[in-house]
């Protein structure tokens, strides 16, 4: 199959998902949860069951975004090695951030039996392995690996050949996998009716305070708590200068995702990851005719490579170095928000508002755990994970050059492309799936043709603190190399920190088109 047969779509929206109905009136509940994803969807689960009336609100359809995006590995290790973490934080701390992710997987396994979810969860080996791209004897590290978990207290064994790859590992049993969208579409049905409710295409416009509300375009929603579980934490109450240092310690990370056929029992059922930086990750399912793998990596900032369609190109390739016989037909990518010291930011930013971001390559499993979080703050008991990941933590920080280097982005590429002219061709001349930032009229817009043969223009000003957008060629969206917000070639937000779209702009002028001007020219 050549590459240009390739799907641009993941292979888990194949699945039928039910609808949830718009937002249509004003309304009182307990809490107010914002965000359908992995960690939105199970909030409100819990929530029910502990008998609060919820209301779910999302901006688009039910995991449609990130979890719709992800590769859904389960497992209880963490993307920072464990002897790192324990050097960081100690043993204690190390251990805890571990049982969570066990933990997680005890509690996604409880809710596919409770409510009978078809997603083919199962547990499964999984295996940290030397990298496949390095001619390096890691064997004395991965022995340390597998030591300092045993110390710990988890499961793990050395093992100088892992199955497939024959490379040095460590195998960690009783990991999982399961299908993300099957999940999440059965346990947000349980949560509609019984006073709670699941909105979809309802996105947030505005917090509010006193009485504590969001607003939803014209509709109001009252709730004594909010919860916040949108990937990239909206602004919320926090106020505009607390939110960009909160959002200052998150760094959004693009990764690629190959899905390919296989020969059955080519590679065992399990889940595979090596120590290349960035690195590799493989799942292999099995199925009636033909097996399924899943294979990602190449991550990079989100916004700061010029060509993606070559980040797919590449992981192909290697794909087809360890695995000849595969077959691809399937090519997407998501993002991941990693922190300034490896672990997540849980809990309350605002008095009555609580947001959890920053889960790394470990979102299904943090996502869970900070889903029990915020049960726990609106239940107000203690949780044994809210000290641990606490969003203002001040103790654990170790990794403060890690925070400087990294927010060196934001005002290298802020000067850097404002300095950049833009490309001074016509917006005419551009293919369909070309995009460029072309200057019109002294300003900077954002061209691109679809594939249909359409031009979109949009100010090319991220609206989240005025960078540049870059355009992003294999997935066909604008990004913002400083803080890696996402927009459809449209303006549409596909992912934050940015709360608002790109604007539309006239290709005659460059100048922004009012709305009112907009509905003149479509009447």
């Amino acid at each position: 199959m050549s590459p240009t047969d390739i799907k641009p779509i993941p292979v888990w929206q194949r699945v039928k998902r039910p609808r949830f109905e718009r937002i249509s009136g004003h309304g009182e509940f307990d809490v107010v949860v914002i965000g359908g994803g992995i960690t939105g969807v199970t909030t409100a689960y819990l929530l029910k069951k502990a008998g609060k009336r919820v209301c779910l609100l999302e901006r688009n359809r039910i995991g449609f975004v990130d979890t719709g995006l992800t590769t859904a590995h389960l497992t209880m290790v963490t993307d920072q090695r464990l002897p790192e973490l324990v050097s960081k934080f100690g043993e204690e701390a190390a251990a805890l951030a571990w049982q969570a992710g066990a933990q997680a997987i005890n509690i996604i396994e409880a809710n596919v039996n409770e409510l009978e979810i078809d997603c083919q969860f199962h547990r499964v080996p999984g295996y940290l392995h030397e990298s496949i791209s390095g001619q390096r004897d890691e064997s004395k590290y991965l022995e340390g690996d597998a030591e300092v978990a045993r110390k710990l207290g988890f499961e793990a064994e050395f093992m100088e050949h892992v199955p497939y790859f024959n490379r040095p590992g460590v195998m960690f049993p009783s990991q999982a996998k399961f299908h993300p969208l099957k999940y999440l579409m059965a346990v947000a049905a349980a949560v509609e009716g019984g006073g709670c409710r699941v909105f979809e295409h309802a996105e947030v416009t505005e917090v509010q305070d006193d009485p504590q509300r969001v607003l939803v375009g014209e509709h109001e929603i009252k709730a004594n708590r909010i919860v916040i579980a949108t990937h990239v934490p909206l602004t919320g109450k926090t106020g505009l200068v607390n939110a960009t240092l909160f959002q200052s310690k998150i760094y959004p990370y693009s990764s690629y995702v190959i899905g390919a056929k296989l020969p059955k029992r080519l590679v065992p059922d399990a889940s595979f990851w090596d120590t290349t930086d960035p690195y590799y990750y493989l799942r292999v399912d099995p199925g009636s005719r033909n097996d399924y793998a899943i294979f990602g990596g190449k991550d990079h900032k989100t916004g700061q490579v010029d060509d993606t369609q070559q980040c797919f190109d590449q992981l192909r390739e290697t794909l087809m170095n360890i695995l000849p016989q595969a077959k691809p037909d399937r090519q997407w990518s998501g993002q991941v928000i990693e922190t300034n010291d490896g672990l997540p930011y849980i809990g309350e930013t605002a008095p009555g508002q609580f947001a959890a971001t920053g889960f790394g390559g470990n979102g299904m499993t943090f996502g869970t755990i900070a889903a029990t979080m915020a049960r726990d703050y609106v239940l107000d008991r203690k949780n044994p994970w809210q000290e641990l990941f606490s969003v203002d933590r001040k103790k654990l920080i170790a990794g403060g050059w890690d925070y400087v280097s990294e927010n060196v982005d934001y005002p290298y590429y802020f000067v850097k492309d404002h300095l950049e002219r833009p490309a001074a061709i016509s917006p005419e001349s551009l293919l369909p799936g070309e995009g460029k930032v072309i200057g019109i009229g002294g300003e900077r817009v954002a061209c691109s043709r679809g594939d249909d043969g359409e031009l979109n223009a949009v100010s090319a000003i991220c609206p989240h603190m005025g960078c540049v957008v870059h355009w992003n060629n294999g997935e066909k969206t604008w990004d913002c190399p400083c803080h890696g917000s996402r927009f459809q070639a449209s303006g549409e937000v596909i992912g934050g920190p940015a709360e608002s779209p790109l604007e539309k702009v006239s290709l005659d002028t460059g100048k922004i088109i009012k709305e009112e001007e907009e509905h003149s020219h479509s009447s």
